[in-house]
């Protein structure tokens, strides 16, 4: 993981078999290893995921929206 500028940090995962890198701020990170942990899954795994539904969306923007959603519905 290496941190980027404004405190986001940008980490290489294998997704579908291809290297590929994701940027999110720290409490994007955070509840994204929370979710992947309550649902028994790695990060790795749950970007995987993601990645499949996203459609055109950027990655780390599909990843947010994820986790702003999972979020919501536990509130």
């Amino acid at each position: 993981m290496t941190r980027a500028a404004g405190g986001v940090l940008k980490r290489s995962l294998m997704i579908a078999g291809h290297r590929t890198s994701v940027s999110l701020e720290t409490p994007f990170w955070d509840a994204l290893r929370e979710i992947a942990a309550g649902r028994g899954l790695s990060v790795q795994a749950l970007v995987g995921q993601i990645d499949a539904g996203r459609g055109e969306q950027n990655l780390s923007s599909a990843v947010r929206v994820f986790v702003l959603r999972a979020v919501q519905e536990r509130g």
